[in-house]
């Protein structure tokens, strides 16, 4: 079968596509013929080595995480998938990629399709579904009325969690350019700054999470408009002590990512405010749950542009410009 993958660390130009055996799936793995995968920023990270200490991959490694597409084959232990199901999925930090015309897919990673999407709106959603998810509903524990403010409203991950905040009660804060100041307040957005007129920290306050998307002193300046108690959960970093104990990580890289951390933690505690770092992980009950949410209409995808398979890499490197208006897709299967 054809995929695209990553040859050896170094850059795009190790990134290329290649013809590969067809993956053989586990007793608790389905084999899915993959129709459309969703591409995130971590896709251009990964092949730079910038994850190398955390994310551990057998190269040559097929590249992607997200996928939606069709089961064609079951383990002897699957129950909650049969052949010809529509599903979707994160396979993020589970040792495999998407990006090939098939992927094996752990069942717990999984869930159905909701039937309102087609294939590429369900490939959009797992990795920014999860993340939003398990940041904003779990780490910070989002109650109705308080404030969260979600940096880069137009992009990836600020199109879906602006929806997701919104859905339980909060009120939302973001910054976006001139261009897509409509499209945040129509998924939400209360206070939308346009950072090329306003310093967001200048303008907001009294918030009670923050979500960091935005490399460079963005969430540093974020500490400013958060009230005690607050929660800041980092999704670029820096890792901490904690996320480092939590993979099992050695002495070393856990004395690493503490002296890492330590400007960031420490900022936060004078704010009197709790930083954590969150690697999403991929889980098919939360996005069945978040199935639901879009079957309902609740949250709805935001697609910027689709490329062909054969054009996967010119995708990549669209998303690597930073002006996407929610997400980038791939599609394997005219459907």
């Amino acid at each position: 079968m054809k995929a695209l993958i990553l040859k050896r660390y170094g850059g795009p130009d190790q990134v290329d596509f290649a013809d590969i055996e067809r993956p053989t799936i586990k007793d608790d793995e389905i084999l899915v013929r993959v129709h459309a995968v969703g591409l995130n920023p971590i896709d251009n990270m990964i092949p730079k080595g910038d994850f190398k200490p955390i994310i551990k991959l057998r190269l040559p490694a097929t590249m992607g995480s997200d996928l939606a597409g069709v089961v064609v084959e079951t383990g002897s232990r699957v129950t909650r998938f049969k052949v010809g199901d529509a599903v979707f999925a994160s396979l993020f930090d589970l040792g495999r990629g998407s990006l090939a015309e098939f992927a094996a897919v752990p069942e717990h990673a999984a869930a159905l399709k909701p039937a309102n999407l087609d294939f590429v709106q369900a490939a959009s959603i797992p990795m920014v579904g999860l993340t939003s998810w398990q940041a904003v509903a779990g780490r910070a524990a989002v109650k109705p009325g308080q404030k969260v403010f979600i940096p880069a409203g137009s992009g990836g991950i600020g199109t879906f969690a602006i929806q997701l905040a919104k859905h339980l009660g909060a009120i939302v804060g973001t910054t976006t350019s001139t261009a897509n100041v409509a499209l945040v307040r129509e998924l939400g957005a209360d206070e939308v700054v346009d950072y090329k007129e306003q310093a967001f920290e200048q303008v907001l306050h009294g918030y009670d999470a923050v979500l960091g998307t935005i490399k460079g002193d963005g969430l540093e300046k974020a500490l400013r408009i958060v009230k005690p108690g607050s929660a800041v959960v980092s999704l670029i970093g820096p890792p901490d002590a904690a996320f480092a104990r939590r993979r099992g990580m050695n002495l070393l890289l856990r004395l690493v990512f503490s002296l890492l951390s330590r400007k960031i933690i420490g900022l936060a505690k004078r704010r009197d405010a709790q930083y954590s770092f969150l690697f999403v992980r991929a889980d098919g009950k939360q996005l069945a749950g978040i199935g639901d949410l879009l079957a309902q209409g609740r949250i709805r995808p935001v697609i910027d542009k689709v490329f062909p398979f054969a054009q996967a890499r010119e995708g990549l490197a669209y998303l690597e410009t930073g002006r996407a208006r929610g997400k980038v897709v791939v599609r394997l299967v005219d459907a």
